[in-house]
């Protein structure tokens, strides 16, 4: 089985998030077996989708980084979603919690991902990401947020809570092979309370300013009741963008999600309607950030 990736999306990335931490006891549209996992990422491609992203379980439902469960996986996926899309497998102590036990499996790995999500605040996330770049994959950094007053911090990719900083800073470890950053965020005007310490790059830098000047190197998501603020934010921003049951479980307009292919499709009817006739807004511009839709509840009324 294989599909063409027909729906065009005017972003750089819309990842598909096809199950997170997330479980059957949460959302009957959480794709648990490799075959329900298959049919959903082939579904979301056709919708829309430009990047799989995936925990890998066991038949238990444990999330596991063992060649025996990411190959078998793996493989299935890219007999049939065609090859241009990449296959993103998520790398965090959800997984593996010994950062020892998490680079022995990943050096068995037979069949290897396209990209792979490390989480920058654990523990061993050089020598993950170092790793995982000698082989050839490509390496995703999951920047936890801290936000410069008593807010508290959104989740990270795995579900945990982010980490807070006196200056209100996030850091990045020195030595990171990264290609790209995941910025999970609380709401669409986290950005403005937020600033990343870059390792040589002097003083602190505002995500902001980052996304002004490189959004295509930032995808940009939030959980639950962040989920479609944010995405739409990112989107006149020009950032990359993730949806799925990973992240949120609800549509729009607060129906439940029925499929991951329904969350990607209704995310590529907001990406289009918001996309900002020139090539990115300022980030920093109050003008650029009003969108009437983020001030409906997750009903969608005003």
């Amino acid at each position: 089985m294989s599909v063409p990736v027909s729906v065009p999306v005017p972003v750089p990335v819309l990842q598909v998030t096809l199950n997170g931490s997330r479980t059957a006891a949460e959302s009957a549209a959480v794709p648990l077996s490799p075959e329900a996992l298959v049919e959903s990422a082939v579904e979301s491609v056709e919708a829309g989708a430009t990047e799989v992203l995936v925990h890998p379980r066991t038949p238990c439902g444990r999330e596991s980084l063992s060649p025996r469960v990411v190959g078998p996986l793996l493989a299935a996926l890219r007999a049939a979603v065609p090859a241009p899309v990449p296959l993103v497998v998520c790398a965090t102590v959800a997984a593996e919690p010994d950062p020892a036990a998490r680079l022995a499996r990943i050096a068995g790995w037979e069949v290897l991902p396209d990209r792979a999500v490390v989480g920058l605040s654990e523990p061993g996330a050089v020598e993950l990401a170092s790793a995982l770049a000698e082989r050839g994959v490509a390496v995703d950094g999951v920047l936890r947020p801290v936000r410069v007053g008593p807010s508290p911090a959104p989740e990270d990719a795995a579900g945990r809570p982010g980490d807070h900083a006196p200056d209100g800073v996030s850091r990045l470890p020195a030595g990171l092979p990264l290609t790209r950053l995941l910025v999970p965020l609380p709401d669409a005007g986290a950005p403005a309370r937020l600033s990343l310490r870059l390792p040589g790059s002097g003083p602190d830098v505002p995500l902001t300013r980052l996304l002004a000047a490189r959004a295509d190197e930032v995808v940009l998501y939030g959980r639950d009741d962040a989920a479609w603020p944010v995405l739409r934010w990112a989107g006149r921003l020009g950032a990359g963008c993730r949806t799925g049951v990973g992240d949120v479980l609800r549509l729009p307009d607060g129906c439940p999600a029925p499929s991951n292919a329904a969350l990607v499709a209704a995310a590529v009817a907001h990406l289009t309607a918001v996309k900002a006739p020139r090539a990115r807004r300022d980030p920093e511009d109050p003008e650029d950030q009003k969108d009437p839709e983020d001030q409906k509840d997750p009903k969608g009324t005003a």
